[in-house]
């Protein structure tokens, strides 16, 4: 039994120890990257700044330094270029490890509202908003010639979250709306989400805002955005891989397989999750329930 104890102490140790080797291989990587990292910054972002979150991001998540440095980096730049805060309170983007093929990738996934902050920064939105709708709200909406939607959430006692919707406002008088059932939510993002039932993913703490997130992207596809925002939103979900060679990386492939071979990369049982909202540590991973999920 002794032995048998120190062997797994021993294996527990040499873990950390590679992990801590590969955590400080990718914060070089990072500071070497200052002068790339800057150049796609939008004024509003220091490269320092950045540099620090995406640090932060390796010392909260200990398995996206075990991912390709080419897929960190490209989901890193991903983020810059797009002027979004990764894995930080704001929820803006996060960078999710992801087995893709039986090898640890980096994923680039827009936030709520850094999905806001783009459509925003179009220069068309005047205004767009996502909700959720309880059941025990006043609620009706109606298609066709003439779309009509009402929404009066109740003073107390709301009950469950049943629909999410979203609305846009354009400085032509245009607008639009979308609305999607919590099963809808949960359908779309099994399907299109490949990290959705990882321990890593916003689906896993932030359903409400992940879900904001998904009828917003079908709201704001009948929006007239300009073509930079549809870049940005492209972005979303992918594995990119960045060298020294790569050009434009919103431009660059997604290299995400879309089959049974990709699998979410959870949260070992004997290390805690984090909480990319809030940063708090987790005793155990957490299942998101159905009745108040994003």
């Amino acid at each position: 039994m002794a032995t048998t104890k120190g062997g797994i102490v021993a294996a527990r140790q040499n873990q950390m120890q590679a992990q801590g080797g590969a955590r400080k291989s990718m914060q070089a990587l990072v500071q070497s990257m200052m002068p790339q990292i800057q150049k796609a910054l939008p004024s509003v972002l220091t490269g320092e700044r950045f540099a620090r979150m995406v640090l932060t991001a390796l010392s909260s998540t200990p398995q996206l330094s075990e991912c390709t440095p080419q897929s960190f980096m490209g989901a890193m730049m991903q983020a810059a270029q797009l002027g979004v805060e990764p894995n930080t309170p704001l929820g803006q983007a996060y960078l999710i490890p992801y087995r893709n093929h039986g090898r640890l990738e980096c994923q680039f996934q827009l936030g709520y509202k850094g999905l806001i902050d783009l459509a925003y920064r179009s220069g068309e939105i005047t205004d767009v908003t996502a909700h959720e709708v309880h059941e025990n709200d006043e609620f009706e909406y109606e298609l066709g010639l003439t779309p009509k939607l009402r929404h009066v959430p109740a003073l107390k006692d709301r009950g469950r979250v049943t629909m999410y919707y979203a609305i846009w406002h354009t400085k032509a008088g245009g607008y639009g709306f979308e609305v999607m059932s919590v099963e809808d939510i949960q359908k779309h993002a099994k399907a299109y989400s490949q990290s959705y039932s990882s321990n890593y993913s916003p689906w896993t703490k932030n359903f409400d805002a992940m879900a904001k997130k998904t009828v917003l992207k079908q709201a704001l596809k009948y929006a007239p955005l300009k073509t930079e925002f549809v870049r940005g939103v492209s972005a979303d979900g992918t594995v990119k891989s960045f060298t020294k060679d790569t050009g434009d990386i919103l431009d660059a492939p997604d290299e995400n397989t879309y089959d049974a071979e990709a699998e979410t990369v959870e949260a070992p049982q004997d290390e805690p999750a984090v909480d990319k909202e809030t940063g708090e540590i987790l005793e155990k991973p957490k299942e998101a329930a159905e009745g108040n999920l994003l």
